[in-house]
């Protein structure tokens, strides 16, 4: 019963977040849409910029949610009401200080505001207005919001996914609205903040409606903070692990804005938004697949556990090879559509921003690092961190916007493909690191052939620089699709053992119906 539960509330999970998935989708792009026209690029630049200086101040939290998730999985199972009281206290009390210290710190920051933008258009006073309206609302989160990560422990996320995104629906539409018939920066503000109150209410409404036996005390929690020393423990680890990726996704706005323009941190947005959709829904699609890997390695036969590394391998290559030939033959084509060829940024970029994916979709060795509780290379987050740093303030310097994109390739590749994968095969398959160079190369082999014969293929049928509108745009959609699926699949089923084992289990289990 308990795992036809998890089973369950896995799929509802999966479920509601795809419903909200593609919702959201459509909306992002034409709202997107509405705030360039009626507000400017230079104002979607500025608040994104905002964001991403305030979400640097976010990073002392890293890892603590995480571990108190990690902490609360035992006694939800065991449904000790009293342990969990104990727990969310103890997070509570931790939240308060993190809350404090980011006020501070985002205090200290906002005095730097003028010298961070000197030479933009707009008042000092709608800096100032949009900076403390975005600090509020992210110091709800440490004050009020702390509750929800028992829902996401209780396999429960699906509350706070339905709540959190009608409210960003409702909020997103109002703000639509402002911007068309009144065109002020302030009102947009000023809804943003009001909906992240609101929101904060309702959740909390909906999160004692759940938990009715849920009474979390902060000052309790400061007493029982040496009770849970593997909170920190957790926390600590897992702060070093996240910080990589972390500084990255946040430094790249500021960095463009540094060496380009505020302007083509908006531009570069655009394209963002596209990447950032489709790594969720290759999340949603593999989330699931993965959620079962420390099951397996919990039975300890690492025959069963490498064979499923390659096929997890090999379904993601496939996979991530077929987003990224989508994305190189339409994202320049619906910007064109969307939003105008103005909006267009350079195809040396496109492939940059595309190859830098398909590295972050391919990287699987986290995940049975963390199913082996291998958390002991905390200096590898510091070094990608370090890499993506100094190679992006060079390449921004001397190459601009290319520049800094690259940073992040040669950080994720040197850490993401070769050193994840050195440390799992030396401490956690004990298996010669040989074996993983020779597949590895095998599958970057065969996707660039499948990627480039699928281009070529498809160009003969569509060349690149046919009128671009809805029907054109989903007929090259249709043909990529079909052309990459019959190319890639071929050349992995006949090439790696991960594909090949993959066609076994599928023959093995109709055999057995």
């Amino acid at each position: 019963m308990a795992q036809e539960s998890r089973v369950k509330k896995s799929l509802l999970n999966a479920r509601v977040n795809l419903i909200f998935y593609f919702l959201t989708l459509a909306l992002s792009f034409f709202s997107r849409k509405i705030f360039l026209d009626c507000l400017g690029a230079d104002f979607v630049g500025l608040t994104g910029t905002l964001q991403n200086l305030l979400g640097f101040l976010n990073l002392a939290e890293l890892g603590i949610g995480s571990a108190i998730g990690y902490v609360l999985y035992k006694p939800l199972f065991d449904h000790d009401e009293a342990k969990i009281n104990e727990i969310i206290s103890v997070f509570g009390y931790l939240y308060r200080w993190i809350g404090r210290i980011i006020l501070g710190a985002g205090c200290i920051l906002a005095c730097f505001l003028p010298l961070i933008f000197p030479d933009t258009q707009f008042e000092l006073g709608i800096i100032f207005f949009a900076y403390f309206a975005f600090l509020v609302s992210s110091l709800i989160g440490y004050f009020a919001n702390y509750k929800q990560t028992l829902l996401g422990a209780d396999q429960k996320n699906y509350v706070v996914t339905a709540y959190f995104q009608t409210a960003t629906i409702v909020k997103t539409l109002i703000q639509m609205a402002s911007a068309y018939y009144t065109g002020s920066y302030y009102l947009w503000v000023v809804i943003e903040l009001v909906f992240g109150v609101i929101y904060s209410f309702i959740l909390n409404w909906k999160i004692n409606q759940v938990y009715p036996w849920l009474r979390s005390e902060v000052k309790q929690g400061k007493l029982l903070f040496k009770k849970y020393p593997e909170v920190m423990k957790y926390t600590k680890q897992l702060f070093l692990h996240k910080i990589g990726g972390f500084v990255q996704f946040q430094m790249s706005p500021i960095l463009i804005y540094s060496f380009v323009s505020l302007q083509l941190v908006a531009y570069y947005g655009n394209y963002s938004i596209i990447i950032e959709k489709i790594s969720v829904l290759f999340n949603n699609v593999f989330g699931s697949i993965s959620a079962g890997v420390g099951n397996l390695i919990a039975e300890g036969n690492k025959t069963k556990i490498m064979s499923l590394y390659w096929e997890l391998i090999s379904h993601r290559f496939i996979f991530a090879g077929l987003l990224v030939f989508l994305l190189y033959k339409l994202v320049q084509p619906f910007i064109t559509f969307w939003l105008g060829t103005e909006y267009l940024l350079d195809n040396t970029v496109l492939l940059l921003l595309l190859i830098n994916l398909f590295i972050t979709l391919t990287r699987l060795s986290e995940t049975f690092l963390y199913g082996f509780g291998l958390f002991s290379d905390t200096l590898s987050p510091f070094f990608e961190t370090i890499i993506y740093l100094i190679v992006s303030i060079l390449g921004g310097f001397y190459i601009g916007l290319s520049g800094i994109v690259l940073a992040g390739i040669v950080s994720q590749f040197i850490i993401g493909w070769i050193w994840k994968p050195y440390f799992l095969y030396r401490s956690g398959f004990k298996h010669s690191f040989y074996d993983y160079l020779k597949n590895i190369l095998t599958h970057i082999l065969l996707i660039c052939i499948a990627l480039y014969s699928s281009n070529y293929i498809s160009e003969s049928i569509i060349p690149s620089n046919y009128p671009v509108n809805l029907i054109n745009m989903i007929k090259q959609g249709f043909i990529s699709i079909l052309i990459y699926s019959i190319i890639a699949c071929s050349l992995f089923l006949l090439f790696t053992r991960g594909s090949k084992r993959t066609l076994q289990r599928l023959f093995i289990k109709y055999d057995n119906k």
